[in-house]
């Protein structure tokens, strides 16, 4: 007997060793569906925002304000390019994916040891920066400078189909991460220098044919730019997506009216493409205020009423919730300093004040160029009713010159003042609640909040932080030594709770020693 218990536990042993071996390999078995897209597991993090609402907000409770200041690093990887690492990491079974321009890599997520990674030809497009990837079955897809979808094998990274978006010779490039809503791959597309018509698009997952085409502006109107991922309610099957400014670039005169759609939020079919509603922000943009930045989808109540709404902190410095069952806006406040609109109209959009259009002498504006905000994710902490976004208070002088309509930039931005704040907005009056500041210039970071009450961001020289949820207050910080152009993903492997960051082109693992788990 006590020979059998002792074969038992050696059996047992062996058995835990392939698990452990086994599992960063069984992971390259992907099968990632609409459901674990609606609903990830906590082992998961499959899109760019985790899940379908953008709200980046992570249930997991395993550290808390109480133990974080013990997270410790777990493993870091280094991917030996100059470029700045400004995707947001996707996980699924034990692998993370996450890329730079031209190049994909495959990481075990317990190890940091590198599985793959695949490189794109050299190309003659923008490689200003790649939001990321995305997963559906076993099919990695992610877009290049140059204005193409790569379709790759996950357990490879070799390359099944490459189609073009758009003809970089007109111009044209990308760095969004797709948005995969049942068989539907849906991108957008970069190029607002150079007057270019722009759209959304629906590619076959299989294939790489075009299923539909949403062009954002009529013929003969250019700009409305879609470079970053949408998101999607599926009981209403909605995608909603932020279009970018019209052109020419801080000058208007040759394109009176409202410039629909551009720096618009739309609400689109995804099975057809068709416009089902549309809000702008930015009536006839003049300043480069992308309505890109994140919809986030939040169900609650609303002054009493229970809600399907849309949360959008805009660059322009207005923070929206609208409802997103129709377009209709619940409230507009701004969430920094900002002089350029006279008034807010009947329909929540604020309209722009004429003495405040760029002009040859030159207009002092707030915010600047770069908005109150931008690219980076903001999060929803659902137990507190925060809105949390790393904001940009700032102030420029804009000028304008005559655009000959050959060149999108009529105008150039120089800016005077700014900092970075991190700002906690109540949805329900667009109040501050906190703010913590992080350095003079602004941060690049992006925001990810936890059940247990803790908010993952950075600052401008490069620090990871900890703050409390509930004030604001710092409880944990870390130096990555380079500037941080990504936002923080939260998961749990073999029982222990993950923080994922990146600074430079390094990805940072933090997780608390076995001590620490409290």
């Amino acid at each position: 007997m006590k020979l059998l218990r002792h074969a038992l536990v050696v059996i047992a042993g062996v058995l835990a060793l392939v698990v452990v071996i086994a599992g960063p390999c069984a992971v390259l078995a992907q099968n990632v569906d609409t459901s674990m897209l609606l609903k990830p597991p906590a082992d998961s993090w499959p899109s760019y925002h985790g899940d379908y609402s953008g709200r980046r907000h992570s249930s997991l409770t395993q550290i808390t304000p109480r133990n974080v200041n013990s997270l410790a690093l777990a493993w870091a990887f280094q991917t030996n390019l100059p470029a700045t690492i400004k995707s947001s990491p996707i996980l699924v079974d034990g692998v993370l994916y996450f890329s730079i321009p031209d190049n994909v890599w495959a990481v075990d997520a317990r190890s940091g040891h590198q599985l793959w990674h695949y490189t794109y030809p050299p190309n003659k497009g923008d490689h200003i920066g790649q939001r990321g990837v995305a997963i559906y079955k076993d099919w990695v897809f992610f877009t290049s400078p140059d204005a193409h979808l790569i379709s790759l094998d996950a357990k490879t990274g070799k390359v099944r189909w490459i189609v073009e978006i758009a003809d970089v010779e007109k111009g044209y490039w990308a760095t969004m991460a797709p948005l995969v809503v049942s068989n539907h791959v849906i991108i957008g597309v970069g190029g607002d220098l150079d007057n270019l018509p722009t759209f959304v698009r629906s590619v076959d997952p299989e294939t790489g044919a075009t299923q539909w085409q949403w062009d954002v502006t009529p013929a003969g109107i250019t700009g409305g730019t879609t470079w970053m991922a949408g998101t999607y309610d599926p009981d209403l099957n909605l995608i909603y997506w932020g279009t970018g400014n019209p052109t020419p670039v801080l000058t208007g005169s040759s394109r009176p009216g409202d410039n629909l759609y551009t720096c618009s939020i739309v609400a689109l079919n995804p099975d057809t493409g068709k416009l089902v509603w549309a809000f702008q922000p930015s009536p006839h943009d003049t300043h480069d205020w992308d309505a890109v930045e994140i919809p986030v989808l939040v169900d609650g109540p609303f002054h009493g009423k229970q809600r399907k709404m849309l949360m959008q902190a805009s660059r322009n410095g207005y923070f929206f919730v609208l409802d997103r069952t129709n377009g209709k806006n619940l409230l507009t406040v701004p969430f920094g300093p900002v002089n350029w609109a006279s008034h807010v109209d009947e329909q929540g959009r604020p309209i722009p004040e004429p003495k405040k259009e760029p002009s040859p002498d030159g207009v002092l504006i707030a915010p600047d160029e770069g908005g109150l905000t931008n690219f980076r994710s903001p999060s929803f902490d659902p137990k507190t009713g925060l809105f949390i976004v790393d904001a940009h208070p700032s102030w420029s002088i804009y000028f304008a010159k005559p655009a000959d309509g050959t060149y999108g930039w009529a105008g150039a931005d120089y800016g005077l003042w700014g900092k970075g704040v991190i700002e906690a907005i109540d949805y329900q009056t667009g109040k501050l609640r906190w703010t913590h500041e992080v350095g003079p210039g602004g941060a690049g970071s992006g925001v990810l909040t936890t059940d247990s009450g803790l908010t993952f961001t950075g600052d401008a020289s490069g620090n990871f932080l900890a703050l409390d949820t509930a004030n604001g207050k710092t409880l944990w910080h870390a130096g990555s030594g380079a500037g941080i152009a990504s936002s923080p993903i939260s998961y749990e492997l073999d029982g222990q709770q993950y923080i994922l960051t990146s600074g430079g082109g390094v990805l940072f693992a933090w997780k608390l020693p076995d001590a620490g788990r409290i």
